[in-house]
């Protein structure tokens, strides 16, 4: 830091200094100046309380309280020359005590501290003021999560900073300012910056942080999906085992949206499908040749009133001209994140499931056959 000689045109160099060469205490001045003047902290806060001791069978205490504009509680912890390696642990256990504090009991604090440190006051209709509101009814205070934190030192230990910036990625809303005194003669002067997150970094941080926060959203619901289909798919294969055909008695649940069982020709499968709305059964054809997997459909298309005789339902035949793959698929409409109605969705299923096996199946040798023998795929006809 530099003072500036207008007169010379010219700037002095001040020089940098420790709190404790120069005789100052944590709690008998810095502490004392942030009480008298807050702002230095970068907006305007409301200091209810020092050395706040009213948490229920402990003997522990915070160097300030105080609430900011939006009626939530900050914890402000001041640590001189040195913030040590505890001080993270020592404010998240404040900010757990004080997030349990309720109005009346944050007035009763506040009311303390004018009584004995302000020579009196209403602490109501301070808060109200503080607040720009029009009465007190109207307020909240520590709402939620709205708990924060805030760390006055002159250095930082690196295991302090790496658990601070963790701690922001988790949403808690903390900060860290450098205090840093400095001397010309015999005036002193007094900087204070916040460091982490930097004024700069702080929107592009809460973006990260929303991004993170929404990505986490996601993940949680895919894995809820991913349980409640491998749940519905237990189900399925354990009434599949019991009844007449084994399509499925070597199938294990998955996460999928479908579940899958051999034809008897490659890449041409079963499905029972499992989705938001609805729920279906399906042979999908999906090889890598387009042109096969077109023959395929054809071939059972040219049976389509006789499978779905048969199977006693009229089907959806889809070519998919567009696409590689084509299917045959029979759909219902359900709620299939109801699990009240799980026990008929899946007796509906495999039924259906065991009369679309037994429509088709008479015709999958045939188009097997005649698939190896008009592209003579020798290496295909031991498939399964």
């Amino acid at each position: 830091m530099y003072q500036i000689d207008k007169g010379k045109n010219d700037i002095k160099k001040l020089e940098k200094r420790l709190f404790s060469d120069l005789g100052f205490r944590e709690r008998d001045h810095l502490q004392e100046w942030i009480a008298k003047h807050p702002e230095v902290l970068g907006e305007e806060l409301l200091i209810i309380q020092k050395e706040f001791d009213g948490f229920d069978d402990t003997k522990e205490r915070l160097d300030l309280l105080a609430l900011d504009k939006d009626g939530g509680l900050v914890i402000i912890e001041n640590k001189l020359d040195d913030s040590g390696k505890d001080v993270t642990w020592q404010a998240l256990k404040y900010a757990s005590y004080c997030s349990t504090l309720v109005k009346g009991q944050i007035v009763d604090i506040y009311q303390k501290y004018l009584d004995k440190f302000e020579s009196g006051g209403d602490a109501k209709a301070q808060i109200v003021s503080f607040l720009n509101e029009e009465d007190f009814d109207s307020i909240v205070l520590n709402k939620g999560v709205s708990q924060r934190i805030m760390f006055v030192a002159n250095k930082y230990r690196k295991e302090v900073t790496s658990t601070v910036l963790w701690l922001l990625e988790q949403q808690i809303q903390i900060q860290c300012f450098k205090a840093t005194p400095y001397s010309m003669g015999d005036e002193l002067f007094l900087q204070i910056d916040q460091i982490i997150p930097t004024p700069e970094a702080k929107e592009f941080m809460i973006g990260i942080s929303a991004k993170n926060q929404e990505s986490k959203k996601v993940e949680k619901e895919i894995k809820s999906r991913h349980l409640l289909r491998n749940e519905f798919w237990s189900l399925i294969i354990s009434k599949m085992r019991e009844s007449e055909t084994d399509l499925y008695n070597n199938i294990s649940p998955s996460k999928a949206t479908w579940l899958s069982a051999g034809s008897g020709i490659s890449a041409v499968q079963y499905d029972f499908g499992f989705l938001k709305k609805y729920v279906r059964v399906e042979l999908y054809i999906g090889r890598k040749s387009k042109e096969e997997n077109e023959f395929i459909f054809d071939e059972l298309y040219k049976k389509k009133n006789e499978i779905e005789a048969i199977y006693g339902n009229s089907l959806q035949w889809r070519r998919l001209d567009n696409k590689k793959a084509s299917g045959i698929t029979f759909e219902k409409d359900y709620d299939t994140g109801n699990k009240e109605i799980w026990e008929e969705m899946s007796d509906y299923l495999v039924a259906k499931m065991i009369r679309f096996e037994k429509a088709l199946k008479p015709h999958l040798p045939i188009v097997r056959e005649a698939l190896i023998k008009k592209y003579k795929l020798n290496q295909y006809k031991n498939e399964k």
